[in-house]
């Protein structure tokens, strides 16, 4: 007989934005989960705000796994569309940096598609199942497009094309998400300026006209030009997860106008809501102010693991930053601090050092001093209650404690309670929180090392006895180069790091 899915036996609860309530989650198809979440306008290097919204659902996809859900979780790419401002003006993000570089839109793209993949594999996060870009969904844009028009909700004026956001607000409710009505965005709005082509200021692009010095421009029946920014994910997501989906997420700085609009679409297209279950990550702060990088207030990701900046005294592993963002729950503000990340660093080798002495703990017949099935329940039950991340680590740490006490005989564990914590302990570490043992990572590339510096040994000892002197010293001198200095002896040749 088939094993019961984990899912089954665990009840898991989402805070849901539109509801602003948790909510027990049920998935739209038993046993699968589609989840959509906004991705990055990759017209610079990926910032930290961004890295902590992408690590929380990476945690969220972890746990989904884990719990033995099939997931299907697309994240988007934004390469057009994405304007300066949120009022549909300005200037397109990736054709600016493209302007000021003399560099091809896609170049810019390309460059910065990659640094975001390097820093994200840097903090072990599993790519989504799907990662799609808005220039490669164009044709889907304008068919949705069409179809909004068709029923009704949007307008077409001077090639440009409208969401009708008064004539969606009859039938609908445009700020349901956010908490906003109409009436009150309304009368906070000053009027239009002559030039515009909006019928309200409320209205926001579907499709924009390409004035003549702008570069990204796709043919349409309205003209050529680009898609507004906020319909790229209405296309994607239901393109790859359907009309309704299980769970959609972002950055809490999306929420208005970015998702609220992406409800309006839905249902102005399908007729019906799009997501089930909406979910936003809070921001950062540095030194307990908001980062910015008009006012010098932030740190990359690469200055931040270099150790290359103005803010720390000394740089940090990318797993030790991850465990530092996983000990604050995704809703909270979380503050980056040279203390506070040396405090991680400080419980990460903590855990790690419990983790590896597990396997040496010697067995008793019973276990004292700790309950191994509750304790497994009780992380469980931390992640149910809307991926609870610290309250999972401090349960962990309970772990460690009962470890280190049985290590100095002072409890006792049983052959099945040792695997159970084990297990158990490991699973929720590496598989759901993501982290990585830099111990044994450092352990490995220093066997490699000297397995390199060994087999180059060799081959100097060959160039030698051949009297190619040549390469000898040649093998010598690039290794003191690179901080390797040989030093040769009657027992051979020896190697040390300078």
């Amino acid at each position: 007989m088939a094993a019961t899915s984990l899912y089954k036996t665990q009840e898991l609860k989402i805070y849901n934005s539109i509801s602003g309530q948790k909510e027990t989650f049920k998935s739209i198809t038993e046993g699968n989960i589609g989840m959509y979440v906004c991705g990055p306008t990759v017209y610079s290097n990926v910032h930290l705000g961004n890295c902590r919204t992408f690590i929380s659902f990476d945690l969220v996809f972890r746990y989904l796994k884990h719990l033995e859900y099939k997931v299907r979780y697309v994240r988007n790419i934004t390469d057009a569309g994405h304007l300066e401002n949120d009022a549909d003006e300005g200037e397109d993000k990736v054709a600016k940096k493209a302007r000021l570089e003399q560099l091809e839109p896609m170049e810019i793209v390309q460059r910065y598609t990659l640094d975001f993949h390097h820093v994200m594999s840097k903090f072990n996060a599993i790519p989504p199942s799907i990662e799609p870009t808005a220039t490669g969904h164009i044709v889907e844009q304008i068919e949705i497009i069409k179809t909004i028009i068709d029923n009704g909700f949007a307008y077409e004026s001077n090639g440009s094309v409208y969401f009708d956001v008064q004539k969606f607000n009859e039938t609908n409710h445009y700020g349901k998400l956010s908490g906003r009505n109409l009436e009150d965005m309304i009368a906070n709005t000053r009027e239009l300026s002559a030039q515009s082509d909006k019928k309200n200021p409320q209205d926001f692009a579907l499709w924009k006209k390409a004035e003549p010095q702008h570069i990204m421009r796709w043919p349409s029946p309205w003209s050529d030009g680009f898609p507004g920014w906020h319909l790229e994910c209405t296309v994607m997501s239901t393109k790859y997860l359907g009309e309704r989906f299980d769970i959609h997420g972002g950055g809490m700085d999306l929420k208005f106008p970015h998702h609220e609009c992406e409800i309006a679409q839905g249902e102005a297209a399908c007729g019906q809501t799009p997501v089930n279950y909406w979910m936003h990550a809070n921001m950062l702060t540095l030194n307990g102010k908001k980062m910015s990088k008009s006012t010098g207030n932030t740190i990359s990701p690469g200055e931040l693991f270099s150790g290359n900046n103005d803010f720390l005294n000394k740089s940090f592993d990318p797993t030790i930053v991850r465990f530092f963002m996983l000990q604050a729950h995704y809703r909270s503000i979380l503050d980056f601090s040279n203390d506070a990340l040396e405090a991680s660093e400080k419980g990460f080798y903590r855990l790690i050092d419990a983790i590896q002495a597990i396997d040496a703990l010697p067995v008793s017949p019973t276990t004292e001093g700790f309950n191994a099935q509750t304790w497994r329940q009780e992380c469980y039950d931390a992640m149910n209650d809307d991926f609870n991340s610290p309250i999972l680590i401090a349960k962990l740490f309970d772990a460690v404690k009962f470890v280190n006490t049985v290590k100095e005989q002072k409890a006792t564990i049983s052959a099945a309670d040792l695997e159970l914590l084990r297990r158990t302990i490991h699973g929720f570490a590496f598989d759901v929180l993501g982290l990585v043992n830099i111990n044994e990572t450092a352990s490995d590339i220093s066997d490699k090392l000297s397995g390199t510096v060994e087999l180059l040994i060799n081959l100097r000892a060959e160039a030698r006895a051949n009297k190619d002197f040549a390469t000898s010293d040649k093998i010598r001198d690039e290794l003191i180069e690179i901080g390797i200095k040989l030093k040769d002896g009657r027992d051979g040749t020896s190697f040390s790091l300078n």
